[in-house]
């Protein structure tokens, strides 16, 4: 599976690594120290060095991403299927690395970001894509709705995946328009996430006490 995607790996890891060069044009702009995390306000409560930025986060994030890529290509549950689980993690990780050490840089040229709007957006639109895949997604030990029931009982899985699916995407525009709304997302976020791990939680289970009553 791996040696199959080998253009699209590369494609992808390169990707995960463009914020190394764009780094390094920018090296004399960056201050001594650089915001690197933000709190859920936005506000800076973590930093570190130029070099660790433009170095070690990359390398952080490519290595998430194989990592990633290795064990759902070593699941069985995806040898045979269809190409969107591999592209899904293949995909992520870069697109994640540009946007976060984008906004790293950014800050640190003394940019108004708006951390706390932009990176609730990208959860957003990430459990959106997400949902829009679950109904689809095959049983698998490395991917999807992984539950007692739903791993032992195929129509299960499929079921719930179904279930869960329209309920990540509202989730997601929720997440979305709330970002827009000045704090409103401090709460509504959280809330948005429960519901969407809770709802197809309790809705797995039900199945399974229904057909084992």
């Amino acid at each position: 599976m791996i040696l199959k995607n080998k253009k699209l790996l590369i494609i992808t890891s390169l990707l995960t690594l463009l914020p190394v060069p764009v780094g390094l044009l920018l090296w004399n702009r960056f201050p001594e120290t650089m915001a690197i995390h933000f709190g859920i306000t936005g506000q800076a409560d973590g930093y570190a060095s130029p070099a660790y930025a433009v170095f070690v986060l990359p390398v952080i994030m490519l290595a998430v991403q194989w990592v990633c890529i290795f064990f759902t290509a070593k699941d069985p549950g995806n040898k045979g299927r269809n190409q969107k689980p591999l592209n899904l993690v293949l995909w992520i990780i870069p697109v994640l690395s540009v946007v976060m050490n984008g906004l790293v840089y950014c800050t640190a040229l003394g940019m108004d970001m708006k951390v706390q709007i932009i990176v609730p957006l990208l959860v957003g639109l990430l459990m959106v894509i997400i949902g829009n895949w679950l109904p689809k997604c095959k049983p698998t030990w490395t991917l999807g709705i992984k539950l007692p029931w739903t791993l032992a009982d195929e129509d299960n899985w499929n079921r719930t995946h179904r279930f869960a699916g329209p309920i990540w995407v509202a989730g997601g525009m929720v997440i979305m328009l709330c970002a827009l709304i000045g704090g409103a997302f401090l709460w509504v976020m959280p809330a948005a996430l429960a519901a969407m791990v809770l709802a197809p939680t309790v809705y797995s289970y039900l199945l399974f006490k229904g057909k084992n009553e």
